[in-house]
């Protein structure tokens, strides 16, 4: 079984990866000048995202995917400030 990566160059170009980030932090920060609360646009765009990764890889492969959240979190690859 191919294992599921979005941030995977053999799933899309990095070019693609870092423009689709611009259109998602642009999104966000229209959220919050609208007034929506940023962690209620996270888990609203977390939604979007694994219905539109659901649709395009099945319910298995995005599970599996899900499954290596946890250790990455804690990893600090999401973090955008400086561990301590």
């Amino acid at each position: 079984m191919t294992r599921f990566n979005p941030l995977s160059d053999e799933n899309a170009g990095a070019d693609q990866h870092s423009a689709a980030l611009v259109y998602v932090t642009e999104a966000f920060a229209e959220a919050i000048l609208a007034g929506i609360e940023s962690d209620s646009f996270a888990h609203a765009a977390l939604s979007a995202a694994f219905c539109e990764l659901v649709a395009t890889y099945g319910e298995d492969i995005v599970a599996s995917f899900a499954e290596s959240l946890p250790a990455r979190v804690r990893a600090g690859e999401f973090s955008t400030s400086a561990r301590h």
